[in-house]
């Protein structure tokens, strides 16, 4: 089979928004359920092979570098099992734009789904935290999960609302090239560079966040991980979680898949010639 063009691409992403728009309460929220916590054992997986590159300042590129590696399989779950993720379902808009579907139902799929991913998310942070995993390297994951913590809800709200645009952008695209390749293996590369670079280049993912800022506030409760972390653990409340954090990168996420990619491309193919 040939690899799909951009044009192409566009119409499989708009037609693929009515199955979306109409599935069923139930089969959506289990598969946005699997979509999360696909992605939170992608996060965790990326921490663990860099934490104990990211607690040094001499080797934090490397670990990032180490992070990129290794996320990116969450997505390719996500993609090639079959789920349900809210940031890719921002290309709904595009379905939206041809008629093909209701903006209220468009906003259906996209609360079923957040809830469920939030749930999946949720599921693999109260499972890691009881697991002992966090002990890994004399509680030194622990402490590094708490240090991301920190740092996510440390953030200002214009700047989590920008990182969070670049990557959804990135996230996007990564789905968008995924949908033209028509090979396994396609796929799988098309998915690992967009997605190592969000990574890489530190952007926001309101997904991945559901994993590790509350993994972190779990974290915050062991005071050794605090002590090995450093850090101020104040604003790490369900308040900074949520208001300082998921709040501005969601509204990010929405307008990165949603104007950036799925609106830009529709413009594009179907309105300027």
């Amino acid at each position: 089979m040939k690899t799909l063009t951009s044009a192409e691409i566009l119409e499989k992403v708009s037609e693929s928004s009515i199955s979306k728009a109409t599935a069923g309460a139930g089969r959506l929220l289990l598969l946005a359920v699997m979509a999360g916590a696909f992605i939170a054992f992608g996060a965790q997986a990326s921490a663990m092979a860099s934490f104990n590159l990211t607690m040094n300042p001499e080797t934090f590129g490397l670990g990032r570098l180490a992070s990129a590696a290794v996320f990116p399989v969450g997505l390719m779950m996500v993609v090639l099992c079959g789920a349900e993720l809210f940031t890719g379902n921002t290309l709904m808009i595009t379905g939206v734009l041809d008629r093909k579907i209701k903006i209220s139902s468009m906003m259906r799929n996209w609360i079923v789904v957040y809830v469920g991913n939030f749930t999946g998310a949720l599921i693999i942070a109260v499972f890691i935290n009881c697991s002992g995993l966090l002990e890994s390297g004399g509680g030194l994951l622990g402490a590094a999960t708490v240090n991301t913590a920190v740092s996510k809800v440390s953030l200002s709200f214009g700047k989590a609302f920008l990182l969070g645009i670049m990557c959804n952008w990135l996230v996007c695209l990564a789905v968008w090239m995924s949908t033209g390749a028509s090979e396994t293996m396609g796929k799988i590369f098309s998915i690992f560079f967009c997605i190592g670079l969000f990574v890489l280049s530190g952007f926001e993912h309101s997904v991945a966040n559901m994993y590790f800022i509350p993994s972190g506030m779990m974290a915050a409760a062991c005071d050794s991980y605090v002590q090995l972390s450093g850090a101020d653990v104040s604003g790490l409340t369900l308040y900074g979680f949520l208001m300082n954090n998921l709040l501005p990168v969601t509204l990010g996420n929405i307008i990165g898949g949603g104007i950036f990619v799925g609106m830009a491309y529709w413009f594009s193919w179907k309105k300027l010639q």
